[in-house]
């Protein structure tokens, strides 16, 4: 495992690889001196722990005070097959327990044993976050959503107990109607915010900042010491 250090923000970056009942994946754990929490990240469809977006979002995270994982949801070899196939993204009940894997993984990590935990999910990942978190109740104290499709997430929304941030863009129109519909069938502490005149990967000038900044916020004020 090699180690890695940031002098300028007083971070610790470690490539780990995360072990799950079903696969070891490769990922990036950052830990922070004084981190108040730990968000793990879920990416979307045809991506990876590498994706520029989350990649962004992550050391705004960290500036915030944040420790972060970021992780491949699938191995390179289930990787492949996707890029063929495109059936494995769309697996949602794998990629939450891959998910769920994950946060039971870093919940023994030393580095992180003593923070509350939330998700970060983009796309049919945040679907996979929303899932895992109704099967991780007592882990999982936040969620957020990017661009997500929570209607992936079927039944398990009604069984999030996790405060969630569901993040669209203004222009991503089908994707405001999905999210509307899934904010009327959850039970815990939502909220729907709506970037103006930003598309679905939120490539607009100042859209990911705004993404960034609501959900450093998001997060702040719900994970705390465990």
């Amino acid at each position: 495992m090699a180690l890695t250090l940031n002098r300028a923000t007083d971070e610790t970056g470690n490539r780990v690889e995360v072990v799950t009942a079903s696969a070891t994946l490769e990922g990036e754990l950052v830990v922070a001196g004084g981190a108040r929490g730990a968000v793990i990240f879920a990416h979307g469809s045809g991506s990876s722990r590498r994706s520029p977006r989350n990649q962004f979002v992550a050391r705004e995270l960290r500036r915030g005070g944040l420790a972060t994982l970021l992780f491949d949801l699938l191995t390179p070899e289930e990787g492949r097959e996707d890029e063929r196939t495109g059936h494995l993204r769309f697996n949602i009940e794998l990629l939450a327990d891959r998910l769920a894997g994950a946060t039971d993984w870093l919940r023994l990590h030393p580095s992180a044993s003593h923070l509350s935990f939330g998700y970060f999910g983009a796309s049919t990942g945040a679907s996979a976050a929303l899932v895992a978190a109704a099967y991780r109740p007592k882990e999982v104290s936040a969620v957020v959503s990017r661009g997500g499709r929570p209607d992936l997430a079927g039944r398990f929304l009604q069984q999030v107990e996790a405060p969630t941030l569901l993040i669209v863009g203004g222009d991503d129109t089908p994707v405001i109607a999905m999210n509307r519909e899934a904010l009327a069938q959850m039970h815990c502490e939502t909220r729907l915010e709506i970037i103006p005149a930003a598309t679905h990967l939120f490539e607009e000038p100042g859209a990911l900042e705004a993404v960034a900044q609501l959900a450093r916020d998001w997060f702040r004020r719900h994970l705390g010491g465990r």
